[in-house]
């Protein structure tokens, strides 16, 4: 059975989307807000969304964009680039135990500064992996809107605070995300070749269900390529840009739905708990780039509790090492994602367990767990 062609509506909602998000990119970059296609295209679309437009973005497009950005990112892999991946292990182990700590931290505040339950302010501490912890919500009953709330506030935040923060002191600058490509130009046979192995990769991880597979199969198809220097070739500058500013709409789009007074419900806790990540991320960059070798810049994005895709998009539009980020953001996916799917089925379970003991006690008796 052929799914529904997109209605006339559809399509208007969708064109909007991304004309708000085109305007906001473009407006943010013209007065030299630092990576402005991004951060301007989610504070845009965000706002529209808030004042009851209809934003919205296929999953088909957004499919496209990551692996468009995919694409673009793993261009900037080279020879020489790869020669430093023995340097990175001890940063990396830093990360994860900054992604524990983080998580543990974030937990105890939305749980005791707010009181939401044990499992509600696991999903809403998880430094990334959004949609799996909305998943998580949406199936063991925890507080779905609120988790959804604090984990895009937080999302929003780091993308337009970052930036601005890093060139507030200098550590980075503003500028159109732009790969060079071979001085004679790309070639179409080396574009067709990254879009086939890149768009292969991207829908195997996919189907195997690693995080944030679209982006990263299309990141390792492209960066294997350059990698090995059996391809130049990059995505035109125009293409890259569009595909950024896809994603802003994407995240900013997130906000649809959301009512003013449910956001000021939830406000505290999410400013709160972003707060709190944030100063435990930088406690541990702080350690990174006092002994180790590394930019400021790019170890404050790389630990940045964000989105996995935006962090990595930040990176290159601020001209940070994406590759280094990228290797970062990834393994506090698979962090985050192991470790929160077995405590929230854990809690879980504590949660249900004592409502199977009620619903199952006889007079003079105590509950299953007694």
């Amino acid at each position: 059975m052929l799914p529904d062609l997109p209605t006339r509506q559809d399509f208007l909602q969708v064109a909007e989307t991304l004309v708000i998000a085109g305007a906001g990119g473009v407006a943010f970059s013209l007065i030299g807000v630092p990576a402005g296609l991004v951060s301007g295209s989610v504070l845009a679309v965000a706002s529209a969304a808030l004042a009851g437009r209809p934003t919205r973005v296929p999953l088909w497009l957004a499919r496209v964009c990551f692996v468009l950005i995919g694409m673009l990112l793993g261009a900037v892999v080279t020879p020489a680039t790869l020669a430093g991946l023995s340097t990175w292990p001890l940063s990396v182990a830093l990360l994860t135990v900054s992604t524990v700590c983080s998580m543990l931290a974030t937990t105890c505040y939305l749980r005791f500064a707010h009181g939401w339950d044990p499992l509600s302010a696991l999903l809403g501490a998880s430094p990334g992996a959004m949609a799996q912890v909305v998943a998580l919500a949406a199936e063991f009953g925890a507080d779905m809107r609120g988790v959804a709330i604090v984990q895009t506030m937080r999302v929003l935040v780091i993308t337009i605070g970052l930036p601005a923060g890093l060139a507030l002191f200098g550590f980075a600058a503003a500028g159109v995300i732009v790969v060079p490509g071979p001085a004679s130009g790309s070639s179409p046979v080396e574009l067709a070749m990254i879009a086939i192995v890149s768009s292969l990769m991207a829908f195997a991880m996919a189907r195997l269900r690693v995080p944030g597979g679209m982006l990263f199969g299309a990141m390792a198809g492209s960066a294997v390529l350059h990698g090995t220097g059996y391809v130049h070739a990059v995505l035109p500058w125009w293409v890259g840009s569009s595909a950024v500013v896809m994603l802003g709409a994407v995240v900013g789009s997130r906000f649809a739905n959301a009512t003013p007074r449910m956001l000021l419900g939830y406000v505290g806790a999410a400013l709160g708990s972003t707060a709190v990540a944030i100063a435990v991320a930088s406690c541990f960059a702080l350690i990174v780039t006092h002994f180790l070798p590394f930019r400021t810049a790019d170890v404050v994005i790389a630990f940045a509790p964000g989105a996995q895709d935006t962090m990595m998009v930040l990176a290159l539009a601020l001209h940070l090492d994406p590759v280094y980020v990228g290797a970062h953001q990834l393994a506090r996916w698979l962090v985050v994602t192991f470790s929160v799917a077995l405590s929230a089925r854990r809690l879980a379970g504590r949660k249900i367990a004592p409502r199977l003991g009620a619903r199952w006690k006889r007079p003079g008796q105590g509950t299953l767990d007694d």
